[in-house]
């Protein structure tokens, strides 16, 4: 059965933490690959093995964590399918129609580019096998993708293409002289004979799978680009054979081949460029090394990378891959993740530090403990969430959906009109036949089904590479038509813990040795303020001394006896409260915190030595971010729980003019809700867990994932890295992706408005008819693959 994903809509969740606890029972759940709650529908994502597990198994799990699922309303499941024989907008159709259809199938979405269906249905109702089954009735060819045939494609798409160059090569072979027969060579002998043998091989050989496909489409009670072609060469070939038989008229032999050798040689190139839209889910499944170095028994094991289980202490040399995800148990280096993140800054990794799959460490061994291996690691998820955004479509598909539902008949009745209106006008059988057979050869609704899909699969895999996960094809609609950002403060652009950012000595003692003495005393401390004093101190190379009689004040600060020397941290208050002078670091104290800092005073033996200041600093590049989306004509907002003071002071540092401070994190949707409500189309940018709301209920949610969390729910985009220039990347890219499907799309349009008409005027010869065709398509793909080619660069130059 393969690799199925069911949503379950729950109860009982209150906040991350339950999250956390559905998501670690399903982990726990053999044969579970991923699972992923979504805070703000109260509902969990389950990608699982339906050959090791049931719906029913996965709920129970749910139960036993203690969390209610709410059996009364249908249980949606999704697979995901790859189906073969697909070859234009009509038959795209014709599966999502005849799925649909189908009693328990609540959506299909097909993408042609990818040859892929992903089905939403009723397990309840109906299964995987039935699904295939109706698939097969409609007279396609389908399989679910497993782990195993998610590493197909290529080998597929090669395969197809492959197939269709031996057929343009007999093709060529017979049709070349066949040509040169039928238009120069003087008459001689037997030459009409010679056309017809030389002609019925390739109607024969190369109409075979036109033949099969129209027949099998029909059968179905749909009508594909197929029926077109088979149809066309078809009249044009037995026109020729009833004029040998009767010995009058002209012989179109030479036309029947040409058209059925130059669409396959269309289809040649449409493969080969179709195999190039899917390079970057190649690219990313080829980062995960085939070999792990692990740790058994003292000894060094060199073991295929899908044998490291979980726990496993693993060893990564210089120069190689890092296999799995973990963290980092032993050793220190520097590893590129610029293939997962897409920040061209080497990371340092040491102790405790996490690492991801698919990474390359560039200086000294370490070890690490996997954490993640199989299809949970970061890489896979990543490749899932790309596979799943590419089998959604934008909202300005429907336009060519619409007309794919009535194209090929819409074709067929021009066709039979135009041999008629030829006739009706007083022109013979022959000249209206022709023009007919170029009505039907010219008409393309391949280059219909293909302008989106490839743009949207090309468009995802760039963005993939560089740290931008656009899960549904509809935000790059909505996010090209925004108005406004509103950003999350803590996290998102700032780093999300307090660190050091002043030291304003009092009196005669200096800056370092305030510092130390002031870390000294924290060391015992769980407070983050005290951590980051401490941090701050080591990271400096101060050496902090033993502290004694060490007390915690709740609410106020510490007190430590460090060298000998009383120690005391904490607010004014605390200080006035031991009466240690308060006022000798006032001006100072008052002067970070109208910056926005936390002041702490620092008195040693009783008396106000020095203040610190303290503050969530914010991002490198969140200044950039602002100012980019800025230039682009975005409103920029600010939304903090944090007290005003505070925001404000970190809205100016990074220029920010709208600020929403001192709301709760229940009241943020409200707050997007209400910008709504002005008439602006909203982009929120959060954590994906405590925003998950207001994530939500923007027009366009966009996560901030953080290394190997790139599961977020909550929001159509996920940043891999937690950089704020990420949204920037989101926002460039998918604009640049909806231009080519406007383009692509415009085209398509264009083509056939412009060719059918001439070909129903008698314009066109079926010989020309047919390599415009088959032109047309390869080029919608061809401007897709134009993204490939200067996105990365232009990607790249963004926050460089």
């Amino acid at each position: 059965m393969g690799t199925e994903r069911v949503t379950l809509e729950l109860s009982g969740l209150r906040c991350a933490g339950c999250a956390g606890n559905v998501e670690q029972a399903l982990s726990n759940l053999e044969g579970v690959q991923n699972a992923a709650v979504n805070l703000a529908d109260d509902s969990v994502a389950v990608t699982y093995d339906a050959d090791a597990l049931t719906v029913e198994d996965i709920a129970a799990t749910v139960e036993s964590a203690g969390y209610g699922v709410r059996r009364e309303r249908a249980l949606r499941s999704r697979a995901l399918l790859r189906i073969a024989g697909m070859r234009c907008a009509a038959c795209v159709r014709a599966v999502e129609q005849g799925l649909e259809r189908l009693d328990g199938v609540q959506s299909a979405g097909v993408n042609l580019a990818d040859e892929t269906a992903e089905v939403t249905f009723d397990p309840a109702k109906v299964g995987i096998a039935e699904i295939i089954a109706r698939i097969g009735e409609l007279g396609y060819e389908a399989e679910a993708i497993t782990e195993e045939a998610l590493q197909r494609p290529g080998e597929e798409r090669d395969a197809e293409a492959a197939l269709q160059a031996r057929l343009v090569i007999f093709g060529a072979v017979l049709t070349l002289p066949l040509f040169v027969i039928g238009m120069w060579a003087p008459d001689f002998p037997f030459r009409p004979w010679v056309l017809l043998a030389l002609a019925t091989p390739v109607q024969l050989v190369l109409g075979w799978q036109y033949y099969v496909g129209s027949v099998k489409a029909l059968r179905a009670g749909s009508a594909t680009m197929d029926v077109l072609i088979a149809l066309g060469s078809t009249a044009a070939y037995l026109l020729s054979v009833y004029n040998l038989a009767r010995g009058a008229g002209h012989l179109y032999f030479d036309g029947a081949a040409m058209i059925l050798t130059l669409i396959t040689l269309g289809r040649f190139l449409e493969a080969r460029a179709r195999g190039r839209a899917s390079d970057a889910i190649r690219a990313l499944m080829e980062l995960a090394p085939d070999e792990a170095t692990v740790i058994r028994d003292g000894e060094e094991v060199t073991i295929p990378a899908s044998h490291v289980d979980v726990g496993e202490v693993v060893l990564v040399r210089p120069g190689e891959r890092i296999p799995v995800d973990g963290e980092v148990i032993r050793g220190h280096s520097t590893v590129d993740e610029s293939m997962i993140t897409g920040e061209s800054i080497p990371v340092e990794k040491a102790e405790g530090d996490e690492v991801i799959g698919g990474t390359v460490n560039l200086a000294g061994n370490f070890q690490f403990r996997a954490t993640a291996v199989g299809s949970r690691t970061a890489l896979q998820q990543i490749i899932r969430l790309v596979r799943e955004a590419q089998g959604t479509k934008p909202p300005i598909q429907r336009i060519a959906d619409t007309v794919a539902a009535y194209f090929v008949p819409a074709v067929i009745i021009i066709a039979a009109a135009t041999l008629a209106g030829w006739m009706i006008a007083g022109a013979d059988f022959e000249q209206g036949m022709l023009a007919a057979v170029s009505v039907l050869v010219i008409a393309c609704p391949c280059a219909l089904g293909l302008a989106t899909p490839t743009a949207v699969m090309v468009g995802t895999g760039v963005g993939a590479e560089h740290g931008v996960l656009i899960r549904q094809a509809a935000a790059l609609e909505t996010i090209g038509a925004l108005d406004a950002v509103v950003f999350d403060k803590t996290g998102t652009l700032t780093r999300g813990e307090p660190e050091v950012t002043d030291l304003a000595p009092v009196g005669d003692i200096e800056a370092d040795e305030l510092l130390r003495l002031a870390a000294s005393a924290e060391v015992p401390s769980e407070h983050p303020l005290g951590r980051a004093i401490v941090d701050h101190a080591r990271e400096a190379g101060l050496e902090l001394a033993e502290v004694e009689g060490f007390e915690a004040i709740i609410g106020r600060g510490v007190a430590a006896t460090v060298d000998g020397r009383a120690v005391v941290i904490g607010s004014g208050r605390l200080m006035a409260e031991r009466g240690m002078e308060p006022e000798r670091g006032a001006g100072a104290a008052e002067a970070l915190e109208a910056l926005g800092r936390t002041a702490l005073l620092v008195a040693v033996d009783g008396r106000v030595a020095g203040v610190i200041g303290l503050a969530d600093v914010a991002k490198p590049t969140a200044r950039e971010a602002v100012e980019r989306l800025k230039q682009m004509g975005l409103e920029i907002y600010l939304l903090t729980g944090d007290n005003r003071r505070t925001a404000e002071a970190v809205a100016a540092e990074l220029g920010i003019e709208n600020v929403l401070a001192e709301v709760l994190p229940d009241e943020k949707a409200t707050q997007i809700s209400r910008l709504q409500s002005e008439g602006l189309r909203v982009a929120m940018v959060g954590d994906g867990i405590n925003d998950a709301p207001a994530l939500a209920q923007s027009d366009v949610g966009i996560a901030i994932g953080t290394g190997t969390d790139v599961a977020m729910e909550a929001g159509e985009i996920t940043l891999v890295s937690g950089d704020p220039v990420g949204v920037v990347r989101a926002v460039v890219l998918s604009r640049r992706t909806l231009a080519h499907i406007k383009q692509n799309l415009f085209f398509s349009f264009l083509y056939n408005c412009a060719a059918i008409p001439l070909a129903v005027a008698g314009l066109l010869n079926p010989m020309i008819a047919a390599a415009a065709m088959a032109a047309s398509s390869v080029s919608v793909v061809g401007n897709s693959l134009r993204l490939r080619r200067y996105a990365p660069r232009l990607l790249e130059r963004i926050g460089r």
